[in-house]
């Protein structure tokens, strides 16, 4: 490891730890932790790929496989439906075991879904694809809930959101990349043999990609740096763990009003993000049939303008400190935004929704991180992986619902009617944020340590 030391803590604080001294002496940062962040990112955006890659072409894979588009659906949802139940499970995996083992296990299922779906391209092969899918989505419980404790265990206190927010990126990469490569890579060809061989080629690049991937997490990825790389760190891996009940910091958790305020308010902004990623190839070409491109461009967009407002809410948040401030008017710009996108869509101008797209996406995406960040305020000094699990959990039960309520009523009464379901549930989502007391325990323990 470079050695770039912190200067050491005072004596007081070494004592305090009960033999910490050693460890808080030689705080270094490893010239490894950028690789093992980068492979991280990697292996997040191969998954993220292939959550949306059915659904960025809804219609081409509804005739490929002759299934409903509610079938297709389903291929999305799995990846919602599957973490609920097993991300309480893999969280305790992650304390008791370590990084290096979810990190294993999730590039390795990534990996292993990518060449089961290689076996389904054949039209009565549907159920090997879905197959394939459940093995990504069990990927992916072991790979969403890493970005901070990766960042915590491997980075300087100095670079610790910069590094989180470069893991969340990567996900959001894999989502936009599922947007924009399958449309350019499987034209809407009606020889279903034509259509089998282009599906191919995206499968077969992908399994490729994920394996090599998995490679490399074995021979790089490692549990820790030699040295700790903050002071923090160092008293955290010095501590004896014995005294940490999983169980007791879920419970606290819950009974925090404002915490679950946010919970729920997180779950129905990120839900309906879900639900308009799914179902964003059948609204685009509902109104401009032979699109498909253009509607995986529409939801590049999306992903795009919202990493710049993850990137732009991170830093003003860093310098303003205005967690709930910031949190309203972001909910009230995704509200406003969904607004405009549905009584656009139906204008006939292909650009109208790209601007309004983009506008939408700026807010609703750039919201994800905010989410995090103000929960690990109002939860310090419970672990940021639990919060942010729960999180993930009211995000993915949300997703589900409006998915599955918006593909119904828009098969019903439109695209329209659809939306405006999601509007009324950001409205909801704004007013109960309006309620939620800015009780910023981490900024308080930081003004009284100083």
């Amino acid at each position: 490891g470079m050695v770039l030391q912190e200067p050491a803590g005072p004596p007081s604080l070494s004592t305090a730890a009960g033999g910490a001294a050693d460890a808080t002496a030689e705080v270094q940062l490893s010239r490894l932790r950028w690789a093992v962040l980068l492979l991280f990112s990697s292996y997040s955006l191969c998954n993220a790929f292939q959550w949306i890659q059915y659904g960025s072409i809804n219609n081409v894979f509804v005739r490929f496989y002759d299934v409903s588009a509610f079938a297709i659906d389903w291929l999305s949802m799995s990846y919602m439906l599957i973490y609920i139940p097993l991300l309480f499970p893999v969280a305790w995996l992650l304390d008791k075991r370590g990084l290096r083992l979810i990190a294993l296990a999730g590039s390795a299922l990534n990996a292993m879904g990518a060449w089961v779906k290689l076996g389904s391209l054949k039209p009565h092969l549907f159920p090997v694809t879905v197959l394939g899918q459940v093995i990504c989505a069990l990927a992916q419980v072991f790979i969403l809930g890493l970005p901070s404790r990766i960042a915590s265990v491997w980075f300087g206190s100095h670079e610790v959101s910069t590094a989180c927010s470069i893991a969340v990126f990567g996900n959001q990469l894999g989502i936009a990349a599922g947007f924009l490569v399958p449309p350019v890579l499987i034209p809407n060809v009606e020889d279903v043999e034509k259509l089998a061989y282009h599906i191919s080629i995206m499968f077969f690049m992908t399994a490729g990609v994920a394996s090599a991937l998995f490679i490399l997490v074995i021979i790089v990825f490692k549990e820790k740096p030699p040295n700790p790389p903050s002071r923090a760190q160092a008293l955290i891996q010095s501590r004896p763990t014995a005294g940490y009940s999983y169980m007791q910091s879920i419970l606290r958790l819950l009974r925090n009003a404002n915490f679950l305020l946010l919970m729920v308010t997180y779950g129905l902004n990120v839900g309906c993000f879900y639900a308009l990623s799914t179902l964003l190839n059948r609204m685009v070409i509902h109104h401009y049939p032979g699109e498909e491109v253009n509607a995986g461009r529409i939801g590049l967009t999306i992903i795009l303008s919202g990493m710049v407002g993850a990137l732009i809410s991170g830093i003003w948040l860093d310098k303003t400190g205005t967690y709930k401030q910031t949190t309203l008017v972001v909910y009230i710009m995704s509200l406003v935004g969904m607004i405009v996108y549905t009584f656009t869509l139906s204008l006939g101008h292909l650009w109208v929704v790209f601007v309004t797209a983009g506008s939408l996406g700026f807010f609703m995406t750039g919201y994800l991180p905010l989410g995090f960040e103000f929960a690990a305020e109002l939860t310090y000094p419970e672990s940021e992986g639990t919060s942010s699990g729960l999180l993930n959990v009211s995000a993915q039960i949300f997703g589900i619902a409006f998915t599955i309520g918006q593909g119904q009523i828009m098969d019903r009464f439109g695209t329209k009617a659809g939306n405006l379901l999601l509007c009324s549930f950001l409205f909801l989502g704004t007013v109960m944020t309006a309620f939620i007391k800015a009780d910023l325990r981490r900024q308080q323990a930081n003004l009284e340590n100083e």
